[in-house]
């Protein structure tokens, strides 16, 4: 995947020259090439190893910390992004009036703008993510809080992620868990002309009785990326960079199995991925 992953990122990244243009003689030290900065970001991606530890003689932990915050000021994470959910929706389609909404706590060990107490963790440093999904598991968003911040107060900012996805259908049902369960919860999708289906406090159902469970498959897939999982970045703006690349390659992995059985071309895998 990585071919087709960075032929399109490329195509987001300005042009520029190997050699600075005001330099006198034209003869300094090159560029380094934005291919091996985007490998070394896949890699920090997969491995949640540190900058230091994945640097090399082709690239230095310092230009990779750079490349990354240039790419960030230029918005190419976030269009990058949803380029791949255009696609998707175009190929395969979203199931945009079946979504499903749920929390998510992680280890934050560096702390930072995001991170919070973690209730789980012995109040441990640590970092919540407001998931939201179509009906397959596509993820279309999320919102960044500390660990101890209460899932339904972050419903709302997660459901505004919406407005970016174009035309919606005209009845879209929100599946959200137990943590919902409230009167203000109810209020706040009426308001949207959402319809709810959340699970009640007290009352044990299993997660496959409704359509839950593709959240929190896609929390595991996220999870998966071991930069997600135990977090040590302590800018919201690069935890949010490395959320969408990874929600690229998850988007990009689904749509190569969902066309696999309608669709043909050059290079598409013998066996369904």
């Amino acid at each position: 995947m990585t071919e087709p992953l960075w032929n399109q990122f490329a195509a987001l990244l300005p042009k520029r020259p190997v050699y600075h243009p005001d330099h006198p003689l034209g003869c300094h030290r090159p560029r380094i090439s934005d291919r091996v900065v985007f490998d070394k970001l896949l890699q920090l991606l997969r491995f949640g190893c540190s900058y230091e530890a994945i640097a090399d003689t082709t690239c230095s932990a310092s230009t990779i910390r750079s490349r990354r915050d240039e790419w960030i000021r230029l918005g190419v994470f976030s269009r990058f992004k949803q380029i791949a959910l255009d696609a998707y929706d175009r190929i395969v389609g979203l199931v945009l009036d079946q979504i499903a909404i749920d929390g998510a706590i992680t280890k934050a060990p560096g702390g930072g703008e995001a991170a919070g107490r973690s209730p789980v963790d012995r109040g441990k440093q640590g970092l919540k993510r407001s998931g939201m999904t179509d009906g397959y598991g596509i993820p279309l968003g999320r919102v960044l809080a500390g660990a101890n911040r209460h899932d339904s107060p972050l419903l709302a900012p997660t459901l505004d992620r919406l407005a970016g996805l174009g035309p919606l259908p005209d009845e879209i049902t929100v599946h959200l868990d137990a943590g919902y369960d409230s009167g203000k919860t109810r209020t706040l999708l009426d308001e949207r002309r959402l319809h709810g289906r959340i699970a009640h406090k007290g009352k044990k159902a299993p997660i496959q009785a409704t359509r839950r469970w593709h959240v929190e498959r896609t929390h595991a897939w996220q999870n998966a990326f071991h930069r997600l999982a135990r977090c040590y970045e302590r800018r919201a703006t690069v935890i949010d960079a490395f959320f969408d690349l990874a929600d690229t390659i998850i988007t990009v992995r689904s749509l190569i199995r969902q066309s696999w059985t309608t669709h043909r071309w050059d290079n598409r895998p013998r066996r369904r991925p």
